[in-house]
C-alpha cells in the first residue's frame, strides 16, 4: 500500500508542475531574454526560470509551510518537517530560451533523504509523468487517462539508442564529446535532446535504451532518476554509486551495465 503521505506529495508535486508548464508555455515573452548566466556565458537563466521556481516554491509552501527546498534558481532551505523538494523550474533553458520544444519542469520530494514522489512535465509534448516509491511509473498524454510507463525490453548495447548531454564549460564539454566519439561506433545511435529530465523519462516509457551525462545536479536527475527506477530501468553514477556531478546513467537491464562499464573505461566523469 502507498503511504499516504507520499500519495499527498505527489498530488501537490503534479499540481505545481502543471501550474509551472502553463506559465512557462502561455507567458512566455516574444522578447525573452537572459537574466543572468552560471557556469559559463552560454549556461543561461531567464526571467521565465525563475518566476515558474516562485510560483512553485510559494504554491508548496501554502500546503506545507514547514517542508524544506532545493530549487536550481536559489529556493534553499532546511524546513523542519523532514520533507525536502527538489525542483528544476526550467530543465532544458537553452531550448526554452530558442524556442525548441524539449523542455520541462521537475519536481521531486525526499522525506528522510530518500526521493518518494517525481513529477516531470512537458508542456510542449503534452505529456507528464510522475511516479511513487514502490508504486510504478506513470503517464498522461494524447492517449486517454494514465499510460503505465516500462523501459525497452532487453537489447544488446551495439542495438542501443542512447541520449548524452553536454556542460556549457568548455574543457568538459570538449572531453565529453572525445567519449560520445568513442561511444558511437558501439551502439546503434547517440540522441541529445538538452533536458535531462525528459530523457530520464524517454529512457523509462521506451522511447531511449540508455542516457549518460556528466556534472548534473540533484534537480536535473531527482524526479526523472524516481520514474526510470519505477519503470523497470536501472539508474546510478559511476559503479556502485548513486547518480551524482561524477555521472549520471540510466538504462535498461541490457543497456546499463555495459554502457557503465564503458564510460568508466573511457573515463566519462573526468577531463
Amino acid at each position: 500500500m502507498t503511504d499516504p503521505l507520499h500519495t499527498e506529495l505527489l498530488g501537490l508535486a503534479r499540481e505545481a508542475a502543471a501550474r509551472a508548464g502553463e506559465l512557462l508555455r502561455d507567458g512566455r515573452p516574444a522578447d525573452l531574454s537572459v537574466a543572468r548566466t552560471k557556469s559559463s556565458p552560454i549556461d543561461v537563466v531567464t526571467e521565465m526560470d525563475i518566476a515558474a521556481e516562485k510560483l512553485i516554491t510559494d504554491l508548496i509552501s501554502g500546503h506545507r509551510p514547514d517542508d524544506g527546498f532545493l530549487g536550481e534558481e536559489g529556493a534553499s532551505s532546511e524546513g523542519t518537517s523532514g520533507v525536502r523538494w527538489v525542483i528544476d523550474p526550467l530543465d532544458g533553458t537553452v531550448n526554452y530560451l530558442y524556442g525548441l520544444p524539449t523542455w520541462a519542469v521537475s519536481i521531486a520530494a525526499e522525506v528522510g533523504g530518500q526521493t518518494v514522489a517525481g513529477v516531470v512535465a512537458a508542456p510542449m509534448r503534452g505529456e507528464t509523468y510522475h511516479a511513487v516509491r514502490g508504486a510504478g511509473a506513470w503517464a498522461t498524454g494524447a492517449w486517454e487517462g494514465e499510460r503505465a510507463l516500462v523501459c525497452r525490453p532487453v537489447a544488446p548495447l551495439s542495438e542501443a539508442l542512447v541520449s548524452t548531454g553536454f556542460n556549457y564549460v568548455t574543457n568538459v564539454r570538449t572531453h565529453q564529446a572525445e567519449v560520445a566519439a568513442r561511444l558511437i561506433p558501439l551502439l546503434r545511435d547517440i540522441r541529445r535532446s538538452g533536458s535531462a529530465a525528459i530523457d530520464l523519462c524517454d529512457v523509462a516509457g521506451g522511447r531511449l535504451d540508455g542516457y549518460f551525462e556528466r556534472g548534473l545536479n540533484a534537480w536535473d536527475w531527482g524526479a526523472g532518476d524516481l520514474i526510470a527506477r519505477e519503470a523497470g530501468a536501472l539508474t546510478g553514477g559511476r559503479p556502485g554509486e548513486r547518480p551524482n556531478r561524477d555521472l549520471t546513467v540510466a538504462g535498461t537491464p541490457g543497456v546499463f551495465e555495459p554502457l557503465q562499464r564503458l564510460l568508466e573505461d573511457f573515463g566519462a566523469w573526468h577531463d
